[in-house]
């Protein structure tokens, strides 16, 4: 058993060392806020200090932490048992040292990429060319190259052989590419949309069917809310194939209000009244001027297109811009006499020669004459449905009475005849 003599002899009480295990936590907690508060309220003035400043400042609150915990330790009499343990396992003073190595590593690996971080954003506050979204993108790649590069000297510490790890890192990263395909190409679409820049966070843009503000930007995903209060988030695979509208990348933002003239109106005198009522109203710019060009002949009137600038634009200003035009447009026509007409259809008429005719005494092609026999009280002998030569329209023979039928009348004639004759 080996015999320990530090802190654990100075406090060999359970109270003390509840006491001291108390005071070392309240150390380490006050060692962390001061930190916090320097990293955040310290001197901005000059940057090079101020990254090694930051960098500093976070080792020491790891320095702080590390030394809490081994003060812990050493109170409560666990030095011992812990080598012993360690020894247990096969692991000599060497593996110790090995992972005292390890663990300073990571611990500096960690502070690196926070220091890397302060210093990208500390670079990009001041310079439009440098992005949020590049800016974040920096710092991730920052600290998975950081990563790597101390996993690699930590297994290198404990005699790993790399080559192995290469190789099986090559078949998961084959495994992985093939499981992930979608993944890994709104990865790589990520870093595309990193270098092409065709929108930034708080930008106004549409992609595809999506309209809004886009809040944030990352290396899978590009979030946006829309107008309506909803959360989109669309993968930037989507976003690359899509067409992108941008509305605030220039500035400024024109805006067309489509009005109908009256055809009975001039359509100069028109335009010239259109200008002159949007011209004072709020938001619109006075460079470029306001405009009122002619469209085109619609079915009811002549189209007036007015076109009026802003700038600073988002969804609010626009249709507040609109509806203002609308209105003033509105007013100067009412004042200057102007009529904006309602949707007109004509309906017209014309007579149909041998047809159909309109008016009165109007007659059917092709029934006159039943029409005229009518009139004067006889009866047709020509049937509407058939031709004047007694058939079918068809080309049928029209029916005849018997033979046997014609000879009968025949022969009453003659008796007759006969009759009154003889008398």
């Amino acid at each position: 058993m080996l015999q320990t003599t530090g802190p654990d002899a100075l406090v060999s009480t359970l109270p003390e060392r509840v006491a001291a295990t108390l005071v070392a936590l309240l150390v380490v907690v006050a060692v962390w806020r001061v930190t916090d508060y320097l990293h955040t309220h310290g001197d901005e003035s000059d940057r090079v200090p101020n990254a090694w400043r930051h960098l500093l400042l976070s080792g020491a609150s790891l320095l702080a932490t590390f030394g809490g915990g081994l003060f812990v330790i050493a109170v409560w009499g666990l030095t011992g048992p812990l080598v012993e343990e360690v020894q247990s396992y096969g692991l000599g003073p060497q593996s110790l040292v090995n992972a005292v190595l390890a663990l300073v590593i990571f611990v500096t690996a960690y502070a690196m990429t926070d220091v890397v971080g302060r210093i990208t954003r500390e670079l990009s506050d001041g310079r439009r060319a440098i992005t949020e979204h590049q800016r974040e993108i920096i710092y991730r790649l920052s600290q998975v190259g950081l990563y790597t590069v101390a996993g690699s000297l930590v297994l290198g510490i404990w005699g790993v052989d790399l080559g192995g790890v290469l190789v099986g890192a090559g078949f998961l990263g084959i495994v992985v590419g093939l499981a992930a395909r979608q993944t890994l190409g709104a990865l790589l679409a990520g870093f595309v949309l990193m270098f092409s820049r065709p929108f930034e966070i708080g930008d106004w843009v549409e992609v595809g069917d999506h309209e809004g503000i886009v809040t944030d930007i990352t290396i899978v995903t590009t979030r946006m809310q829309t107008f309506d209060g909803e959360y989109v988030m669309i993968p930037n695979d989507v976003v690359s194939s899509e067409s992108v509208i941008n509305r605030s990348r220039k500035g400024r933002l024109r805006i067309e209000v489509d009005v109908g003239v009256d055809y009975a109106a001039d359509p100069r005198e028109a335009a010239e009244t259109a200008r002159g009522a949007v011209r004072g109203l709020d938001n619109v710019l006075r460079v470029p001027t306001p405009q009122a060009v002619v469209k085109e002949f619609a079915d009811s009137a002549v189209v007036l297109g007015v076109r009026v600038w802003i700038d600073n634009p988002s969804a609010r200003r626009m249709w507040r811009t609109r509806t203002a035009v609308v209105s003033a447009v509105k007013t100067a026509f009412d004042e200057e006499g102007i009529k904006i007409p309602f949707p007109q259809r004509e309906l017209m008429g014309r007579e149909e020669s041998g047809g159909l005719q309109l008016g009165e005494g109007a007659t059917l092609a092709g029934r006159e004459e039943r029409v005229a026999a009518e009139a004067d009280g006889g009866r047709t002998d020509v049937d509407a449905d058939r031709g004047p030569t007694g058939s079918d329209d068809d080309g049928d023979e029209t029916d005849t009475p018997d033979d046997g039928d014609r000879d009968s009348d025949t022969d009453a004639d003659a008796n007759g005849d006969e009759s009154e004759d003889r008398s």
